[in-house]
Formats: C-alpha cells, structure tokens, sequence
C-alpha cells in the first residue's frame, strides 16, 4: 500500500474496548502526515533537483563533445598549417639556392669575360710596345745614319752625335715611362 498524506488522515482505526485514544491517535496520524508530506516535498524536490542535474549534465556533455571536436579541428589545422608552413620554408631555400647558383655562374662568367679583356689588353700592350720599340729604333738608326755621313772630325757633329745619344737616353725614358 502507497502512503500519502491525505491517506495517513484519514486513516480510520477500528474501535475496540479499551482501546488507544482516539485524540491521541488523531495527533500522532496529523504529526506523522505533515512529517510524510514534508518528506514528500523535499524528496520531489530532490527528483527535480536530479532531473535538472541530469539535463546539466547532458548539456555539458554535448558542450565537451563540441569541444573535443573543435580541438581536434584545432589540432588538424594547426598540424596542416605547420606542414604547410615548413613546406613553404623549403620552397623558398630552393629559391633562394637557384638564385645564388645563378649569381655565382654570372659572376663567374663575368669574371671570365674581364679576364680574357685583360689578356687582350696585355696583348695589345706587348704588340704597342713593340712597335713603338721598333719605331724608336728605326728612327735612332737614321739619326745615326745621317750623323755618320757628315764630317764625324767636325766638332759641331760630335756635339750633335752626343745630343743624339742623349736623344736616345731620353727616348727609353719616355718609352719608361709611357709603359
């Protein structure tokens, strides 16, 4: 049998000779109702309390699931950035090692390029030289030519022979110094 408060009141006791105290029975059943009802309320309170604690709860498993989720989205992006990121990095090294290599074959070539221009410099020196050398000497040998087959007693030609020895001195100082 299911007891409620109402229940408990109206709870009719059969009479007997001698039996209990129909007052104090009535005050002991309306004590035991309003205990039972109090006992009523607060466990309905509790069963509320529990219904609401357990659609709490459910929220807040929804919420961690949705988390979970977003953590691992977090974590698959974050891992694809970084792979994206060091892929990157590399791509760019490769660049930067293409352009090197091509400075450096360009300096070279450069370099090969003022190299062989100085080789022709030198080469056009040595042949400049030479013909000025040979210019020089072609005139020397005139000038001693032409001193020799006028009077060489004469004094004014011995004069003009030591000028002309002088000439020559000063000729391969400015050729010297020309070089």
């Amino acid at each position: 049998m299911k007891f409620s408060p109402f229940s408990i009141k109206a709870q009719e006791f059969a009479k007997s000779f001698m039996g209990y105290d129909k007052d104090e029975v009535r005050v002991f059943l309306e004590t035991l109702s309003n205990e039972f009802e109090s006992l009523q309320k607060k466990n309905q309170k509790l069963l509320d309390e529990i219904e609401k604690n357990a659609d709490e709860i459910a929220e807040y498993k929804k919420l961690e699931k949705s988390l979970q989720t977003t953590l691992l989205t977090a974590q698959e992006s974050s891992s694809k950035s970084v792979e994206s990121a060091k892929k990157q990095n590399q791509l760019i090294i490769k660049e930067a090692e293409i352009k090197a290599n091509q400075i450096i074959e360009k300096a070279k070539l450069e370099a090969d390029l003022i190299r062989s221009s100085v080789l022709k410099l030198k080469e056009e020196k040595k042949l400049f030289v030479a013909k000025l050398k040979s210019m020089v000497e072609t005139q020397a040998s005139i000038l001693d030519m032409g001193g020799n087959s006028i009077d060489s007693g004469n004094p004014i030609t011995r004069a003009n022979n030591a000028e002309t020895n002088q000439s020559k001195i000063d000729e391969d100082d400015v050729l010297e110094k020309l070089l």
